[in-house]
């Protein structure tokens, strides 16, 4: 479904609402570790326990984000979720990762207006995901994967898989 989060007064005060908590969140110290845990609760859909995200982190809603026990996101991690992104237990995530449920229109008028769609992302289960990886929408991440890093994840990757590279193909199985 196409829509425009640009001209949506709801979406607009919830992505505002969103980002000045996020803001907060950046500008705690990692020392301020209980307070950084209120805060992520706040933020996002489910928080399991032992939740670690580093700063800077950002998002758009936090509310679609469900994270697993034991999740840990090095700094610069960045999920626009204007759809559900399900992630599960002991996943890992390298810095400067992207996790995108939003896309755009081919049609440049469309996209003039500020249109754009969101498909889910689900990650599952022990899965390491390596720096500069993108994960676009629509896309699902099997259990006990290893993304490498700088990939760009256009498609599903099946259980048990390593897979690297632009696009993203499994080169094994693990």
């Amino acid at each position: 479904m196409i829509y425009n989060p640009n001209r949506d007064p709801e979406l607009q005060a919830e992505m505002q609402r969103t980002h000045a908590l996020v803001h907060e969140y950046n500008q705690l110290s990692p020392l301020q570790e209980e307070e950084r845990a209120t805060l992520l609760a706040r933020l996002l859909g489910r928080c399991g326990e032992g939740t670690t995200i580093m700063s800077p982190f950002f998002c758009d809603y936090g509310y679609n984000i469900e994270v697993g026990d034991h999740f840990f996101a090095n700094a610069g991690l960045v999920v626009l979720d204007g759809a559900r992104v399900r992630i599960g237990h002991n996943v890992f995530i390298a810095p400067h990762v992207g996790i995108y449920t939003a896309g755009h229109p081919l049609d440049a008028a469309e996209r003039r207006e500020g249109l754009e769609y969101a498909r889910p992302v689900t990650i599952g289960n022990d899965v390491w995901i390596g720096g500069g990886a993108s994960i676009l929408p629509g896309v699902s991440i099997g259990d006990r994967c290893v993304v490498g890093a700088g990939s760009v994840v256009n498609r599903d990757i099946p259980s048990d898989s390593l897979a690297v590279g632009n696009p993203c193909r499994v080169i094994r199985r693990i």
